[in-house]
């Protein structure tokens, strides 16, 4: 089980396959880990015959192995930096990236800060926010990820829990939560978009992004249910990654 470590940052991650790098991000929220990537399909398993598939537990995630401090006023950059820090571990510069739920905002978080690194993104189930629903991630994190957390780490507190929590999902809640509008609408990386449309993951917010990116493409809706449809998802996946596979 290989770890990448910075400092008092030690990062649980995975290497699967081989071929040109696609980084993978799980759902799950604050709880996401490489073992979340089993749904709504296996994806490593999918794609690993055609691409070097890495994959690691997000930093404090419950049940994965990674760990480091709760950066409170950098909460998003903070996971930003150990996707890029475990992709600078490899020696990987250029790279594809899928990420589902929680990856969505990631993505659009490493589009921003690596935008020549970033060579394509499948944005599956993405999260973003609902103002009819303003505080659904804060209170779904105080209580299913901060609780587990602050046992398991004492030195942790639910004060900085909830400071931390604030910081990403009340502080400025807007859209998909790391960018802006102008952001999406200046970014010429390819994107393609799987939209859902339950609270966490609003079919307006995925089809606005969808909308806005110059060069985005979208999947049907729903492509979930019933599940005879994930596979033709998966099709579509395969064809825009390979579309975009640098030569």
């Amino acid at each position: 089980m290989p770890f990448y470590e910075k400092g008092n940052v030690r990062i649980h991650y995975q290497e699967t396959g081989s071929g040109f790098p696609l980084l993978l991000i799980a759902g799950g929220g604050l709880n996401s880990t490489i073992a979340g990537l089993n749904t709504p399909f296996d994806v490593i398993g999918e794609f690993k015959g055609e691409y070097r598939c890495i994959a690691a537990d997000l930093r404090n995630a419950n049940t994965g192995q990674s760990s480091g401090p709760l950066e409170v006023d950098r909460p998003w950059d903070s996971y930003t930096d150990d996707h890029l820090g475990v992709m600078d571990h490899l020696g990987i510069d250029r790279f594809m990236v899928m990420g589902f739920c929680i990856g969505g905002p990631f993505i659009w978080n490493l589009l921003r800060r690596a935008p020549n690194r970033v060579v394509a993104a499948v944005l599956a189930q993405p999260s973003g926010f609902r103002p009819e629903m303003p505080d659904l991630f804060y209170e779904n994190n105080m209580k299913g990820w901060g609780p587990a957390l602050v046992a398991r780490r004492p030195e942790i507190t639910m004060a900085t829990v909830d400071r931390f929590i604030t910081k990403m999902y009340r502080s400025n809640p807007d859209f998909v939560f790391t960018v802006t509008r102008d952001f999406v609408k200046s970014c010429r990386t390819p994107v393609l978009i799987l939209p859902d449309d339950i609270p966490a993951h609003p079919y307006k917010v995925a089809m606005e992004a969808a909308l806005l990116a110059p060069n985005a493409q979208v999947s049907i809706f729903p492509w979930k249910e019933p599940a005879e449809r994930i596979p033709l998802a998966v099709r579509q996946i395969r064809s825009f990654l390979k579309a975009n596979h640098p030569v």
